[in-house]
């Protein structure tokens, strides 16, 4: 079961009862809001979510619904937007604005599905991502001074005998922080620290 919420604005309440209905049944999580404003005054303190939102609804539309998502959170918060007042130039207006899926009232339930695990699996594929910089940036926060020299240097694709030479230390030296990096790291491989480098936050 996917651990990401799907949230919902739509103003019709049978519609929005039917979308939890639907998306709960598939083992999806999913809050819904009566309008634009009121998911947008509840928005909750996580880092992905999947948006459905209507077009036409009270106090804020579905596009401004979508422009300041897009403003807050940014691909983080992929929005599909459902509506019953479908055209062309709407469509286009969405699109540029940031929009995954545009589908049309009455929406067919499977393509409403097939958007949303798109969303999800999306979002799925960022957070591992995420999960595993922290995990990187922790190991490394745990390297002495000596040893995250030695780790970027490596990252770097300099020898051993150049490290030494860049820090004044024996090669020898070099391989015995080389081994503590490599330990600490949980690398198994060079090929697998410099991956790690190469994804680490800046600094």
């Amino acid at each position: 079961m996917n651990t990401i919420t799907v949230l919902i604005a739509e103003d019709d309440d049978a519609v929005r009862d039917a979308l939890l209905v639907l998306l709960r049944s598939e083992g999806i999580r999913a809050r819904a809001f009566a309008s634009g404003a009121d998911l947008l005054a509840n928005l909750p303190e996580v880092d992905a979510a999947c948006v459905i939102t209507d077009v036409r609804m009270p106090d804020m539309d579905g596009i401004e619904v979508v422009q300041r998502l897009k403003a807050l959170k940014g691909d983080a918060w992929p929005v599909v937007v459902i509506t019953g007042h479908a055209d062309v130039p709407m469509a286009v207006q969405m699109m540029k604005a940031g929009v995954v899926d545009f589908i049309e009232k009455p929406f067919d339930p499977n393509r409403l599905l097939e958007a949303v695990r798109g969303c999800l699996g999306h979002l799925s594929v960022l957070e591992g991502a995420r999960q595993s910089r922290a995990e990187v940036a922790e190991r490394i926060a745990q390297l002495s001074q000596r040893e995250t020299q030695v780790f970027r240097a490596l990252v770097e694709g300099r020898s051993n005998k150049e490290i030494a030479a860049d820090l004044e230390i024996s090669p020898r030296t070099v391989e015995i922080f080389r081994a503590k990096v490599m330990s600490k790291m949980q690398a198994k491989s060079l090929s697998a620290l410099v991956r790690m480098g190469l994804t680490a936050p800046a600094e």
